[in-house]
């Protein structure tokens, strides 16, 4: 007995679009079950009724989901599209993996660099991005002097800013280069890493992610990307080592 879906997920499945963009197409009033204008929040059985967008119908097919590791490069921002920008990381896609159900799982802002994940799969993208989940993410970071011990349980205590608790879970700051150091966040909010350091007076210089789970990002020149296996895939959601 086949289940219901949602009918975002179904047309998601199908080929059609993302997920966000599936509601959008409904909320516009462009899709159809069975000649009458669809609604957010229904379900259908796949097979059982005739679904159309933009009067065209679509058949049911289901598609293996499709996860990338991207090195992203500065300059480039985590959206399809943006009349304010010229480059987004959707356009370093190669032709093989040009996908409009792709969607950035976390984002990265235009100035930070390193492992970014690209999926087709709306399930696996929300679990490596709720809060609940407390993936772990490690980010290399550059700042304009060198840290002084005092401030570092102070970046830990965290603080508020615009109404936002900001915190670090843990700093590691290099024994060779004082400007440097290793910040390991279990939780993101927006540009978190550069508000906390310049509300103490560091301001980053760079700011690159390396990791998130126990999947750390090896072998990728900035721009390049390569799809991961299911072993990587779990990995993202994995606990790392403590000395990882």
């Amino acid at each position: 007995m086949k289940k219901e879906v949602r009918l975002q997920k179904f047309l998601s499945q199908s080929g059609v679009c993302s997920r966000r963009k599936a509601e959008e197409m409904i909320a516009e009033g462009r899709v159809e079950i069975d000649n009458r204008t669809a609604e957010i929040g229904e379900s259908i059985i796949p097979g059982s009724a005739v679904i159309k967008v933009d009067g065209k119908r679509i058949i049911a097919r289901q598609q293996e989901p499709l996860t990338l590791a991207l090195n992203k490069p500065r300059h480039y921002v985590c959206t399809h599209s943006d009349p304010h920008q010229d480059q987004t990381v959707f356009d370093l896609l190669p032709k093989q993996w040009q996908d409009p159900r792709l969607v950035c799982a976390g984002r990265l802002d235009k100035d930070t660099e390193g492992l970014l994940i690209l999926t087709t799969d709306g399930d696996f993208a929300q679990r490596l991005t709720h809060p609940s989940k407390r993936v772990v993410k490690r980010y290399q970071v550059r700042v304009h002097r060198e840290m002084t011990k005092d401030d570092i349980p102070k970046l830990l205590r965290g603080r508020t800013l615009e109404g936002q608790w900001l915190q670090f879970d843990k700093v590691f700051v290099s024994k060779h280069r004082g400007t440097d150091m290793e910040v390991h966040l279990d939780h993101g909010k927006k540009r978190e890493i550069r508000r906390l350091l310049e509300s103490f007076g560091y301001f980053v210089k760079k700011l690159k992610r390396t990791q998130i789970g126990a999947y750390k990002m090896r072998g990728l020149a900035r721009g390049q990307m390569k799809p991961l296996r299911s072993t990587e895939i779990k990995a993202l959601l994995a606990t790392p080592a403590e000395k990882d």
